[in-house]
């Protein structure tokens, strides 16, 4: 294949499409929980993927795992947790099996602004959503993301 190989500009015209679509869905998303909840999107997904640990074998994830839920590297999800322990939102301890693991848990004023924050990036999810569906270029994308049923493996 050469740059100037149609096939070649086409799969980038399609990767610059999903780019600017998850762009423009992100920072909309960002301007409505940071207004009205003070969360960035990461930590709105962070405390997303905590709330859904549990108990019991596999329960609870290593930080790598969180990392790549999030779609951070270990070092800045790290920070993100220290950020939100400060904040009181999250909190660590020590594996009690295993004494060099961290589990990291949500607490309760965490649990809280997440169910308060979730209708808002709902909405705004939704909102990108119409709105990029109004753009020729993003609304086969659009409907895509709108009849995907299984959740994207972490």
């Amino acid at each position: 294949m050469t740059a100037t190989d149609p096939a070649l500009t086409a799969l980038s015209q399609g990767w610059c499409a999903l780019s600017l679509l998850h762009g423009r869905i992100e920072a909309h998303i960002e301007r409505a929980l940071q207004a009205g909840h003070g969360l960035s999107v990461r930590e709105y997904s962070l405390l997303d993927v905590l709330s859904r640990q549990h108990e019991g074998d596999g329960g609870h994830l290593q930080m790598k795992q969180v990392a790549d839920a999030v779609v951070l590297s270990q070092s800045a999800t790290t920070r993100l947790v220290t950020r939100l322990e400060d904040r009181g939102l999250l909190e660590r301890y020590l594996c009690p099996t295993d004494r060099r693991g961290i589990y990291t848990n949500v607490t309760a004023a965490g649990l809280k602004l997440l169910d308060e924050a979730r209708p808002t990036n709902d909405a705004a999810l939704r909102e990108a959503l119409d709105e990029a569906a109004r753009n020729p270029d993003l609304a086969p994308l659009v409907r895509v993301v709108e009849t995907l049923k299984t959740p994207v493996p972490a």
